[in-house]
């Protein structure tokens, strides 16, 4: 009989959420652009232009969100562009559950109201991560139950 090991770390997750964000973002760097083209040379139109063209360039950094398995780690980025991401050891998760970022919230990476940071794209739906040093991080996502399910089988609990 031939012996047969299962690994209970074989099981990875990876989700990128994509989201109609982008449209906005590109719809406003291209108003922009031709409101400059509009306007003429006038120090209006050079900053009028300039905001266009950070906001596209910076636009592709904001396209998805992935969050993925990555062995001890959970990777979160922002991309095509990885400009914005950041890793969460397992080992340092207290607890995690299913949440509602508020609309106060909003998208993006900043500070919430309600203290810890905030990776989110869109949606209100999200994952509470609390680390054991008190800190706080929501992931927003449109797989919140999955991805709580799959954190919670890699918390090291002591």
């Amino acid at each position: 009989m031939i012996d047969q090991q299962v690994d209970s770390q074989a099981t990875a997750y990876e989700h990128t959420q994509k989201a109609p964000l982008c449209l906005i973002r590109y719809g406003s760097a291209l108003l922009c652009l031709a409101l400059a083209w509009l306007v003429g040379r006038t120090p209006d139109s050079f900053v009028t232009g300039g905001v266009g063209l950070l906001i596209a360039l910076i636009g592709p950094a904001f396209h998805h969100l992935t969050v993925a398995d990555r062995g001890d780690v959970l990777a979160i980025r922002f991309g095509p562009i990885p400009l914005f991401r950041r890793t969460v050891r397992y080992a340092d998760i207290q607890t995690v559950a299913v949440g509602r970022t508020l609309i106060l919230d909003g998208w993006g990476i900043h500070l919430s109201i309600r203290g810890g940071w905030v990776w989110n794209l869109w949606g209100r739906d999200c994952v509470v991560v609390r680390f054991t040093n008190g800190g706080v991080l929501r992931i927003g996502t449109d797989d919140a139950r999955n991805l709580a399910e799959f954190i919670a089988t890699r918390i090291v609990h002591e």
